[in-house]
């Protein structure tokens, strides 16, 4: 039976995130999910929460192999993320759901199978995620002021202003969804292929659960009241994957 600590504990330690994580919430990606759901969630729901994570921790789940992470992405996260795209480019999440049922179930495929996956979701998902409000306002600002300086009327600078903003945000965002598909791209099909741990947690999945929470923001918008919000739906599916792969399902070891 594996250590446990106390729930007032491990509630203190969400709380004040610690560089080691207590026993049950080992692996060292685990510990980085759950610190960040805890401070994405509702301030309202998420102490509840993380007190039923703290009980599903102690059931002892596998957590030795990704099936657990396989599983969170092929139920909660990919189809929390195709709700974001466009009409016909959901069909870019459907090959990348098949392959983490697979590795889920031990089916693992290889390296160049998990890349070519992932780099259609993983534009998307950091396009998505690009603050383009905050970057079109400081472009926008900072030419159109660049304009008054050098002789335009008002009504021309602000004009000029809203193109460059326009061009520069767009293309900034292009640039760094490549950026992030190139490098989390090659790191998670790694640790994809080789079911490592140790892997998974080096491709900092903490962050790349904060770009899912920004680009499913608008969903929030589109919710009725009473509805979940993206960060309580990725939360709960983790309890759900975590219970999926819990001690008393692990397969049997061949005796022979």
């Amino acid at each position: 039976m594996s250590t446990t600590a106390a729930p007032e504990t491990f509630l203190a330690a969400l709380r004040n995130p610690t560089p080691e994580p207590p026993p049950e919430a080992r692996p060292a990606w685990l510990w980085a999910v759950a610190t960040t759901l805890h401070e994405q969630l509702p301030k309202d729901t998420r102490e509840v929460w993380a007190t039923r994570l703290h009980g599903v921790l102690g059931e002892g789940p596998d957590t030795s192999t990704l099936r657990t992470v396989h599983t969170w992405h092929a139920d909660t996260i990919l189809p929390l993320l195709s709700e974001t795209a466009h009409d016909g480019d959901s069909t870019v999440f459907a090959t990348l759901t098949d392959l983490h049922h697979e590795a889920a179930q031990g089916r693992t495929a290889d390296q160049d199978t998990w890349r070519t996956a992932l780099t259609p979701v993983l534009l998307h998902l950091y396009d998505a995620a690009y603050d383009r409000t905050s970057a079109y306002t400081e472009a926008h600002t900072g030419a159109r002021d660049y304009a008054l300086a050098n002789g335009f009327s008002a009504t021309e600078a602000d004009g000029y202003g809203h193109e460059y903003a326009r061009l520069s945000s767009d293309a900034n965002a292009r640039a760094c969804a490549e950026a992030h598909a190139e490098a989390v791209g090659r790191a998670l099909a790694e640790a994809y292929a080789t079911d490592g741990c140790e892997a998974y947690a080096d491709t900092c999945p903490d962050a790349q659960l904060r770009a899912a929470v920004r680009a499913t923001t608008e969903l929030t918008e589109l919710t009725e009241p009473g509805d979940p919000v993206p960060a309580t739906r990725l939360a709960e599916g983790l309890l759900a994957a975590l219970r999926a792969h819990g001690a008393d399902r692990k397969p049997a070891r061949s005796l022979a």
